[in-house]
């Protein structure tokens, strides 16, 4: 009777809790998550790279899907990820930004460097978040993005990436 009771305690906390699911609030890893899907952008059409002098991320609508707004250390977190990543200048900008700086050819109509930019992201689940960005160099010199990223075995991931639009 006692090893029938224990059976059945232990089969009613694996379904409750789950075999192998994990928790996790990916609120709190948000900067890892923003810095895997502009780095999974950046890697995408390669050739929008050639001979960029910088990579500018705009960060101004990140807040908008956070509990909190980034901090600046979370920020500047993002931007040394990116320095490190493909050691050259990196900087929060919008697009505007770099016009107003000098960083966008009007004769050419071409951006000194690329601009990467996340447009929404859905929170589907704590384990599983659907984001849409871009990455600029030109106004024919462009691509929208679609991924997945998971988080799987304790790390996040990059699930699946499509191209949405090409300019």
């Amino acid at each position: 009777m006692v090893n029938k009771m224990f059976a059945i305690t232990i089969l009613f906390l694996l379904i409750v809790t789950g075999c192998n699911a994990e928790t996790v609030d990916p609120k709190e890893h948000i900067t890892e998550i923003y810095s895997i899907a502009l780095n999974t952008i950046m890697e995408r059409d390669k050739g929008l790279n050639d001979g960029i002098e910088f990579i500018a991320i705009d960060m101004s609508n990140f807040d908008k899907w956070n509990a909190q707004p980034l901090t600046d250390e979370e920020r500047e977190g993002i931007i040394s990820f990116f320095e490190d990543q493909y050691n050259i200048k990196v900087m929060n900008a919008s697009y505007e930004n770099l016009k107003e700086k000098g960083l966008y050819n009007s004769e050419t109509m071409v951006l000194d460097g690329v601009l990467l930019k996340i447009e929404k992201v859905d929170f589907v689940n704590d384990t599983e978040i659907i984001f849409q960005g871009s990455k600029t160099r030109a106004g024919n010199g462009a691509i929208g993005v679609k991924g997945i990223i998971q988080f799987k075995d304790g790390i996040w991931t990059i699930k699946d990436l499509k191209e949405i639009w090409v300019s």
